[in-house]
């Protein structure tokens, strides 16, 4: 098990994928890892989702993620908790994380302790790099082309307002008045029809 720390900038692209890496190569980013996503979000069939905030089911979901990464499968659990200010910014987030080995059946024991699936995501995302620093080009099916940023401790990025700032100066295509899309939001919502 794990637990991870760190704060993410999350931006919609605003150009399509091919002109986006081009403009990254030619900025001397280098292609990275590639890899895939599927995330299950289950709910305890408690909550009444009716009487929720979409930020509030989330709040209480629990992700099982399946990744494939070139030859290599990883499935774990995943429960993730954000602190959102009233802007709707990142301002710190915490995500614990256990591996498993079927995802399949940890999806059957979760129904049978009365958890349920709300929805699906899948993602198929490209890592680009330049010196050491990183950014994760995300394809969300039937959604947006996203780029995704994390902070790291101990780095020239420690925090959400530099990594602002790196991503301003690279002057990329991208939606410059919300560096905090929240992508399981956005599905949900569409999803709920909200």
């Amino acid at each position: 098990m794990s637990d991870k720390k760190s704060n993410e900038v999350t931006i919609k692209v605003i150009d399509t994928k091919e002109n986006l890496i081009k403009i990254l190569l030619n900025k001397g980013f280098k292609k990275g890892v590639e890899f895939s996503l599927d995330d299950y979000y289950f709910i305890s069939n408690n909550i009444d989702i009716d009487k929720l905030s979409t930020r509030e089911i989330l709040s209480k979901a629990i992700i099982l993620r399946y990744i494939t990464e070139e030859d290599k499968i990883f499935q774990t659990i995943t429960f993730k908790t954000k602190n959102i200010d009233e802007k709707g910014n990142i301002l710190s987030q915490d995500s614990i994380n256990c591996d498993i080995k079927n995802i399949e059946d940890a999806k059957k024991l979760f129904k049978a302790i009365g958890y349920s699936e709300i929805m699906n995501i899948k993602e198929s995302d490209i890592v680009y790099y330049k010196d050491d620093f990183e950014l994760a080009l995300k394809f969300i099916k039937n959604g947006d082309l996203l780029i995704e940023i994390e902070t790291e401790e101990n780095t020239k990025w420690d925090t959400t307002d530099k990594i602002i700032k790196i991503v301003e100066e690279l002057n990329l295509p991208i939606e410059k008045n919300n560096y905090f899309i929240k992508k399981a939001e956005d599905a949900l919502n569409r999803l709920l029809k909200r």
